[in-house]
């Protein structure tokens, strides 16, 4: 028997059914914990939600390594047993074992020892049978979390799309290799994600500099920057984007910087960048990624919750990128696959044009 004496599964510590989602034990959704891959393989669980509240890589403003808590109290319903997306009227509680898996262990002024706890505890995730979703912390958590997928499904054959407004492609920062603006640089330098396989959307602003946006050229990194956005439309770059993350690798990763937003929806972030996407917008993006593609991790990085704004405004827009991903895994697993996927109701097409497209009929 491992575990400390007990027998191996999912944990529930906390009254879900009549706790609203700010009060009592803060796990993500209020859902059951695992502390082992011996827990996740015995529940059977699909998505495991983790922590790398790790900050000790920023040039900007700090407080990333309060966003994992943040993010799992981020909103202001009551967590239940049903979490049904109106959008797409698909409830991914219903469809996929969801865990809570914690937090990996932080050592405050050593990142290359962080770094590799980061990477055992994706490894972790992995090796029990689930999949990563990991809530940042810096941006630099990227460089282990998306490593550690790749050491599972093979260096190469792993592709990131990178929502940002920032290429995150510097050799380093002051010297320094772990950095929150070098991981997708360290990536594509050890082999684990080549540079045709990343997806950037959403870049703007003032930097990087010439040399940079050379090497990222040589790398043959794909990058959708604002201009692009502004001039085709978003509906258009996404498409461009999916189209791409299908065909660079075998498996997709998605990393989403809540920066790439603009300051207006996601205020409390380390280096916000005006005149970036709105919440609707990135949210329908991952969704549809997950669901189009499929993905096989995740993180959502950079929510700095001394700097928020209201009720936690960016926290709540990281916690419902998480959401959509979930929803996006759902909606795949039960084949709702087909482009921009919307629910006849929600469409505005009403009841009568629902029960015709359940029928086959026009």
């Amino acid at each position: 028997m491992a575990n400390g004496g007990r027998q191996p599964g999912p944990l529930k510590v906390n009254r879900a059914d009549n706790e609203m989602a700010w009060s009592g034990i803060q796990t993500f959704l209020k859902l059951p914990v695992c502390l082992t891959p011996e827990d996740l393989m015995a529940g059977g669980i699909d998505v495991a939600i983790g922590g790398a509240p790790w900050d000790g890589t920023a040039t900007g403003f700090t407080g990333t390594h309060l966003g994992p808590g943040a993010i799992r109290r981020g909103d202001y319903i009551t967590d239940s047993p049903s979490l049904g997306h109106l959008d797409v009227r698909v409830d991914p509680l219903e469809h996929l074992a969801i865990c809570d898996y914690g937090d990996a262990d932080v050592l405050i002024g050593n990142p290359m020892g962080t770094y590799a706890n980061i990477k055992s505890f994706v490894s972790e995730i992995i090796q029990g049978g689930a999949m990563p979703i990991i809530l940042g912390g810096d941006h630099g958590i990227t460089w282990p979390s998306a490593t550690a997928v790749a050491d599972a499904y093979g260096y190469g054959k792993v592709g990131i799309v990178h929502f940002d407004a920032h290429a995150d492609t510097a050799p380093d920062m002051r010297g320094a290799l772990h950095g929150h603006g070098t991981p997708m640089r360290r990536l594509i330098e050890s082999g684990a994600v080549p540079g045709r396989n990343f997806v950037q959307v959403g870049l703007r602003g003032y930097l990087p500099q010439a040399s940079v946006l050379s090497w990222m050229d040589e790398q043959q990194m794909r990058s959708h920057y604002m201009a692009e956005i502004r001039r085709d439309g978003f509906g258009q770059v996404l498409e461009r984007a999916v189209d791409e993350a299908l065909d660079t690798a075998d498996h997709l990763y998605i990393s989403v910087d809540v920066d790439v937003a603009d300051p207006a929806y996601a205020p409390g972030t380390g280096t916000p960048e005006p005149g970036g996407l709105t919440s609707a917008e990135v949210m329908w993006a991952v969704r549809r990624l997950a669901a189009e593609v499929g993905m096989v991790g995740m993180d959502v990085v950079e929510v700095s919750p001394p700097y928020d704004l209201g009720p936690g405004i960016t926290a709540q827009f990281a916690r419902r990128c998480v959401l959509e991903a979930l929803t996006g895994t759902a909606m795949r697993r039960i084949g709702l696959t087909s482009r921009d996927y919307v629910d006849p109701r929600s469409a505005g097409i009403g009841a009568r044009g629902f029960r015709a497209s359940q029928n086959g009929s026009t």
